[in-house]
């Protein structure tokens, strides 16, 4: 088979997928379907802090992401509320050294993390 004869199949292929999609929107307008959703109307929240971030992060930030790169911060996040979550496992009551012990890392992470943060919002780098 031929280039572009395979190509020429994928474009028919996603031509008949589109048109289906666009039958079942069709319907579901006419139905009244899409108006009732409570977010009709309103722009996406994808969750994925891109109108938080800074403009001029954005790029560099997808950047990252379409490399499968962490960005430190993001990975200190982890590390913070994956100890939050271990601690939140132990006794609430209990104040032995393992408890005191994960509780100073904890608080550790949370003043290196906003550090880090307070240099990227003063200095726009690291």
């Amino acid at each position: 088979m031929s280039e572009s004869n395979a190509q020429q199949k994928k474009e028919q292929r996603l031509r008949l997928v589109e048109d289906e999609i666009g039958r079942h929107l069709a319907e579901s307008e006419k139905s009244g379907e899409l108006r009732s959703a409570p977010s009709f109307g309103k722009p996406l929240d994808f969750g994925d802090g891109y109108d938080e971030t800074p403009a001029e992060f954005r790029m560099p930030m997808k950047v990252l992401k379409d490399a499968g790169v962490v960005p430190p911060e993001v990975e200190v996040m982890r590390e913070i509320a994956a100890m939050q979550a271990e601690l939140e496992t132990l006794d609430p009551g209990a104040d032995d050294a393992p408890a005191r012990a994960l509780r100073q890392r904890l608080a550790e992470k949370r003043q290196v993390l906003a550090l880090r943060l307070e240099k990227l919002r003063a200095s726009g780098s690291l």
